[in-house]
């Protein structure tokens, strides 16, 4: 038994200085290493990640196996990686929603910006890592990820009161753009908005969610203000260009969620630089360095910047966005690196304990 215990101290002393690379943390401290075992010159043990990263396997598991070469007595090393993914705490007094367990609102202060197409592309990203996921538009005026996420469908309900989520590329659903014509705008008011809402929301039966996106509209208006005060949010991405105009109007989205408790993830800069397709000649045309001064103001994560590239729009537009179309480009990375960023923020937040503790009921006997 001391010589199991002595090689368990040595595995973790040794595993203590392997960083994640996507965490910046040795796997120790975030207690990713279980069920250290050493049998018959076999050495096994078990990675589990908090967040989805099955493209980051291959590299964690022959970062950690040749930390553990010399381990005494172990001539072959097997590790064995996955990813476990929990909810986490949101805002006080809101309760999560069964089968959901991270909700990740994507929002902007401004139009225009490519909020819709960051928000279905992070979906695709999570996705592709391996998680469950689900998109939610939550632009009840100007609904865009039908078109986005390649779906022309009506919502089937089983029961006549809930609704089924929609599905392609592995990523569930649901948007008013299913059940209207695209050509009829919604002329309803606040009130009718944020119901309709809450209700796409609430009456979808989202299948055991790791993560639910919601793409906001813009602005900081009734439907924001729905969102963050009923919906439990895990945290928010915040979309905006390097365009002072467009800053300004993102400092006001940040500043909202702050004032409602929902934490920010971080930042994404879209049309960070254009480089002609013809000569190569790149060009900041909006500006540069803008979502970077904001992050450094507020003390958020810079999660990444994308390019304006008429291939993202395109792409987007043609219901296949770039996480599927170019899955092994040069984008489609970049947004599965802002991906994983945003999930390892919601993996450094409190677990929600919620589960654990028992409902109590008073009886008069």
């Amino acid at each position: 038994m001391q010589d199991q215990n002595s090689m368990v101290e040595q595995v973790k002393s040794l595993l203590s200085s392997v960083l994640d690379p996507n965490t910046g943390k040795d796997f120790i401290t975030t207690k990713s290493a279980k069920n250290i075992q050493l049998q018959n010159g076999k050495l096994s043990l078990d990675i589990e990640l908090a967040y989805p990263a099955k493209s980051q396997f291959d590299l964690i598991r022959e970062l950690v196996a040749k930390a553990l070469h010399g381990v005494a007595g172990a001539e072959q090393v097997v590790v064995n990686v996955s990813s476990k993914i929990v909810a986490h705490t949101v805002q006080r007094g809101i309760k999560l929603m069964p089968n959901v367990k991270n909700i990740i609102a994507v929002a902007s202060g401004k139009g225009g910006v490519g909020k819709s197409t960051t928000a279905a592309n992070l979906a695709l990203a999570l996705a592709a890592e391996g998680a469950s996921v689900g998109l939610l538009d939550a632009d009840i005026y100007g609904p865009s990820q039908p078109m986005m996420m390649g779906i022309d469908a009506r919502p089937e309900s089983n029961d006549g009161k809930t609704m089924e989520p929609l599905e392609n590329y592995g990523v569930q659903v649901s948007s008013i753009g299913f059940m209207i014509d695209p050509d009829s705008p919604m002329v309803w008011r606040g009130p009718m908005v944020t119901q309709a809402l809450q209700q796409l929301l609430e009456l979808t039966n989202w299948r055991d969610l790791d993560y639910l996106i919601v793409d906001m509209p813009p602005g900081t208006g009734d439907i924001q203000l729905t969102l963050s005060q009923r919906v439990p949010v895990t945290g928010a991405v915040i979309v905006t260009t390097p365009q002072d105009i467009a800053l300004l109007d993102a400092r006001k989205g940040l500043k909202m969620f702050e004032k409602v408790g929902i934490p920010i993830l971080g930042i994404v800069e879209n049309m960070s630089m254009h480089v002609c397709s013809n000569c190569g000649h790149a060009e900041a045309i909006f500006g540069t360095g803008g979502a970077e001064k904001m992050c450094r103001d507020f003390g958020v994560d810079f999660l990444g910047g994308l390019p304006l590239s008429m291939s993202i729009r395109q792409q987007a537009d043609s219901g296949k966005p770039t996480v599927v179309a170019d899955p092994n480009g040069q984008v489609a990375e970049i947004y599965k690196t802002i991906a994983r960023k945003v999930a390892v923020h919601v993996a450094d937040k409190a677990k929600d304990m919620s589960s654990k503790f028992p409902s109590i009921t008073v009886q008069n006997t």
